[in-house]
This record gives structure tokens, C-alpha cells and sequence, in this order.
């Protein structure tokens, strides 16, 4: 697909680029380490099936999934088209 002044491929560059810093977003927020027994911000007891499935995990789930709805995601724009921008 021709792109003015791009070269070919570059609008493919760009995708994979924003498809690479959010899995790197993401596993950068993975727990390492021991789990804990009680929950961070709440200190509710976390179950041991949790601790099982994600070792190195901190919080219960009802306080994970406040967090996870804060989440904010990438606001840089990529793309250099009018179109994009319009959005």
C-alpha cells in the first residue's frame, strides 16, 4: 500500500510496534515472587487455589479487578494519517 513519503510496510511496523509495548505493558504488571496470605489493600484472606494458579500474587479478587479497571492504555498515536487522528 503506497504511504506518500513511508515506505512499504511501515503502517505494518507501527501495529506491531503498539502490539509489542502492550504485551510488554502486561507482563510487566504480572506478579513475581512469594504470593502473599492476605490481600494488600484489603487484608482479606487470599484463597490457596488463587496462590496456586498465580504465584507471586498480592491482592484478593475483588481488589485486582478495582485495579484492573483503572488500567489506563496507551494514548500515543501511532499513526501519522489525518484519519487516525480524527477519531
Amino acid at each position: 500500500m503506497a504511504g506518500g513519503w513511508t515506505r512499504d510496510g511501515a503502517v505494518q511496523d507501527q501495529i506491531d510496534d503498539s502490539v509489542k509495548d502492550a504485551v510488554s505493558g502486561a507482563r510487566a504488571r504480572l506478579p513475581a515472587g512469594p504470593s502473599a496470605e492476605y490481600c494488600d489493600d484489603c487484608g482479606e484472606p487470599i484463597p490457596e487455589r488463587r496462590q496456586a494458579a498465580l504465584p507471586g500474587v498480592r491482592t484478593c479478587i475483588t481488589c485486582q479487578s478495582a485495579r484492573d479497571a483503572s488500567v489506563q492504555h496507551s494514548t500515543i498515536n501511532r499513526r501519522g494519517s489525518k484519519d487516525s487522528q480524527l477519531r
